[in-house]
């Protein structure tokens, strides 16, 4: 175990400002904010004519008074759920006043940045004013425990914030091959190239990027030496096999890839490779290959309430550099973890028609 005064490479997020009715936020978003106008916020009143409590996103249809037809993306009913909305939250008929962050392209569609329903009933939530990401509610450290085993969340408070979420740490972090460059320079986000439009989520290391917004689960299996890690995000599941074998040659290669571990002392390290050709694992546009290797560390803090997590990936074709990143998780057995179920009729919705 580590000493609680090991100093991370994590740091206080910048001011955070609660506003009880703003929703913003690209994280929110298997598809960032392309083509949305993101500097800006048109503000209209209308009537509820849809809500749609799917995932990976829930959408709001609201119809103004000209006869448009408003698409509002919001979060996955996961996200929004912890931030105390209910799939009862609006009904049809709602008259609505909305903020949203509109399509460049003037379609009718956009980000939910607001809503506040007749009477002044703003709808709960918050978010950072300088990152316009999401501020769930900070994970309580309750209990401690002397196992990697069990629930684990993001201590957001410790994380540097950058603009987008997932994407913003991604494309903040990878150094780019000229083969990557001109990959992602020539990837139509809001098209048929997105993975997301088919309910193809993201492997690790984004598993581990996106647990500010979905716990991490760890089941050690020691009679079949096998680690299981599950992540909420689009239900991605991995085996870990630390029974001593090596990756296999010329093996078969996966979308989560093929994973073995071993024990350096008390940190558990998981290596992984044999992933299949992805077109935008770290939503950025940026390709992944054959080549895809990734190493997470797992340790425990001295006191049991956090296990700090690292990762190094790599993948020569498209990365020119490896990419390292860490973050602290919370201990949290009060949370369960909910089933995803990628809805393929919801997830294409940010398709133009």
């Amino acid at each position: 175990m580590i000493s609680k005064e090991v100093k991370y490479i994590v740091k206080h997020a910048l001011a955070i400002t609660a506003v009880a009715v703003a929703f913003a936020s690209p994280v929110f978003s298997h598809h960032s904010d392309f083509g949305l106008d993101m500097d800006a916020v048109v503000t209209f009143e209308g009537t509820v004519t849809e809500f749609d409590w799917q995932n990976p996103h829930v959408y709001i249809t609201v119809g103004t008074a000209d006869g448009t037809e408003w698409t509002l993306q919001m979060g996955s009913t996961i996200v929004v759920t912890r931030m105390g909305w209910t799939s009862e939250s609006l009904s049809i008929g709602d008259a609505v006043t909305v903020g949203a962050h509109v399509a460049r392209n003037g379609r009718p569609y956009g980000l939910l940045d607001s809503i506040e329903k007749e009477g002044g009933i703003g709808l709960p939530t918050s978010f950072d004013a300088a990152t316009g990401e999401p501020l769930l509610r900070e994970p309580e450290v309750t209990v401690n425990t002397s196992t990697l085993e069990g629930i684990w969340i993001a201590d957001a408070s410790k994380l540097v914030g950058y603009p987008g979420g997932l994407d913003g740490l991604f494309t903040a972090l990878l150094r780019l091959t000229e083969k990557g460059q001109a990959a992602q320079a020539s990837y139509s986000e809001i098209s048929e190239q997105n993975p997301g439009a088919s309910c193809i989520g993201l492997p690790t290391p984004a598993t581990i990027v996106v647990t500010n917004l979905y716990p991490l689960e760890i089941q050690i299996n020691e009679d079949e030496e096998t680690v299981g890690i599950r992540s909420e995000y689009f239900d991605e599941e991995r085996t870990v096999y630390m029974d001593g074998r090596q990756h296999p040659k010329g093996g078969e290669r996966t979308h989560g890839g093929h994973s073995i571990g071993w024990w350096e002392g008390d940190t558990l390290v998981v290596d992984t490779r044999n992933f299949t050709d992805h077109r935008s694992p770290y939503q950025t546009g940026v390709p992944s290959g054959a080549q895809k290797h990734v190493v997470e560390r797992y340790q425990l803090t001295e006191d049991g309430t956090r296990v700090v997590v690292e990762f190094m990936l790599e993948d020569p074709g498209y990365i020119a550099k490896p990419m390292t990143h860490i973050r602290e998780l919370v201990y949290s057995p009060h949370i369960e973890l909910s089933q995803f179920n990628c809805d393929l009729e919801a997830t294409r919705r940010f398709l133009p028609q």
